[in-house]
């Protein structure tokens, strides 16, 4: 096989020429103009750019959460485009695992019920959906903490518990949206191990707006938006 063929089949997700313009009241609003890229299987990807620069909007897109004016967007083979809104949830369900800044627990369920509800969305029986939550909220460091409900566990564990819920279908990819934009520094560099030692463990690629350089400092890669463009920012 060659190398060009074994490199193809690694790509987890790939964004062909996406554009985004908004039109109110007959004005127009190009927030992205021609964006390209791929991420590979087990890669970790940071985008950076100024604020209202149309970060959140692409991951929004890429993770088929948001339409686009222009392009295609592919997750392991498939072409968003070309699905129905139940079969995008179903690829969304399999493939694509999301943090945003502000964790989004169900605040009625317990961290344990959180982090199974994707499993039992699948239709993953009961009890292996506790046991497979069980075990990841083990490895973030809430083992004793898996029967509190959001509004009783701290900022870091709630994020904590939000990477867990995301991680808990073994994705192919984690897109997160400021993950630990709403942590102190403390709390930040647990966040930032954890996603880091999960990515090397199980191989999950992720993709990560940030802010944070030094977050986006440890990614393999760091693009950056400017004027609707996705550019490869060079390493110091």
């Amino acid at each position: 096989m060659s190398n060009t063929m074994k490199s193809e089949q690694s790509v987890v997700l790939r964004a062909s020429h996406i554009a985004k313009t908004y039109e109110e009241s007959g004005l127009h609003t190009d927030v992205l103009s021609d964006v390209t890229f791929s991420l590979h299987r087990g890669e970790t990807l940071a985008i950076v750019g100024a604020s209202g620069s149309g970060k959140s909007t692409l991951l929004h897109i890429i993770g088929g959460l948001d339409t686009l004016t222009r392009g295609e967007v592919e997750v392991e083979g498939q072409l968003l485009s070309s699905l129905s809104d139940a079969q995008r949830g179903r690829v969304r369900n399999r493939s694509l695992g999301f943090i945003y800044q502000f964790h989004h627990l169900l605040p009625e369920f317990t961290a344990l019920e959180n982090v199974c509800m994707p499993l039992l969305i699948r239709g993953t029986p009961i009890a292996e959906a506790r046991s497979r939550a069980s075990e990841l909220l083990g490895r973030v460091g809430l083992s004793k903490r898996m029967e509190h409900k959001p509004a009783e566990l701290s900022g870091g564990e709630r994020q904590r518990c939000a990477v867990a819920r995301a991680l808990v279908t073994r994705p192919a990819c984690v897109l997160g949206d400021e993950p630990t934009g709403n942590l102190d520094e403390g709390n930040a560099e647990q966040v930032y191990e954890l996603m880091l030692e999960l990515n090397r463990e199980i191989g999950t690629s992720f993709i990560l707006v940030t802010h944070d350089s030094r977050l986006a400092a440890r990614m393999d890669r760091t693009l950056e938006l400017h004027n609707g463009v996705l550019q490869e920012k060079p390493r110091n």
